[in-house]
């Protein structure tokens, strides 16, 4: 078990059960904290709520039954990398625990990430836990759309993991597109099809550099902080 939890907090490339895992989060070590933030946060709504007709007393009656599933859920959370999506595994018991649980599993993928931002509120800097959304390039989506978890060990670690492997799908999209350009101006074509064609990929090629530029500026913004 031990091995296993320093592989997933390394990000070793590593085989999943159906796909290729090229860096694993871990929440082992926010376990605590997560837990002490949660039953906080839990406690001060018990009591803001404890003139309402006995519900801030039930609130704090079901304080430990809360607390088993909060720790429950986060032991059964899994976030990794693969070379094209990003994957959220997690196992939550119902309010009830005897009723069963609830499992969800979301595929971000790649291409359609835009950022990984990383926050913390005044209460999570309390007890060193971090939230992480995941924000999606199509500006059209609403900020609700977002993917977010909290409780990541190290978030900026998992941010520049994903960075850098959209930085790496990048060089190879213009690896490619370099490659059918210099393809095309070795045939020796005049036509008026011809030129159209490699004008279409000298804009393909012009688009993702910039697109490789903005994200190799992110990962370089991060750098110091990742250091530190």
């Amino acid at each position: 078990m031990g091995s296993r939890d320093g592989e997933m907090e390394k990000g070793l490339l590593c085989e999943g059960e159906d796909e290729e895992v090229l860096y694993s989060a871990s929440f082992l070590e926010a376990e605590d904290g997560f837990i002490k933030l949660k039953t906080t946060q839990w406690i001060l709504y018990s009591l803001l709520l404890m003139l309402a007709w006995g519900l801030g007393l039930a609130m704090l009656l079901y304080l430990p039954l809360r607390r088993y599933i909060l720790r429950t859920m986060i032991r059964s959370r899994n976030l990794y990398i693969t070379p094209d999506a990003i994957v959220y595994k997690v196992t939550k018991p119902l309010p009830f625990p005897c009723f069963g649980v609830l499992k969800k599993e979301k595929h971000v993928l790649l291409a359609s990430v835009a950022d990984v931002v990383i926050e913390q509120g005044y209460l999570q800097s309390q007890y060193g836990v971090y939230s992480i959304r995941i924000e999606n390039v199509d500006v059209r989506r609403p900020p609700s759309d977002d993917v977010q978890i909290e409780g990541v060990t190290n978030p900026q670690a998992f941010r520049k993991a994903v960075l850098t492997r959209l930085s790496d799908m990048r060089t190879q999209a213009l690896s490619c597109i370099l490659e059918d350009a210099a393809t095309a101006s070795s045939e020796n074509f005049q036509s008026p099809m011809a030129n159209a064609g490699e004008f279409a990929i000298l804009q393909k090629l012009d688009e993702v550099g910039n697109s490789l530029k903005r994200v190799q500026s992110l990962i370089e913004e991060r750098q110091p902080k990742t250091s530190d």
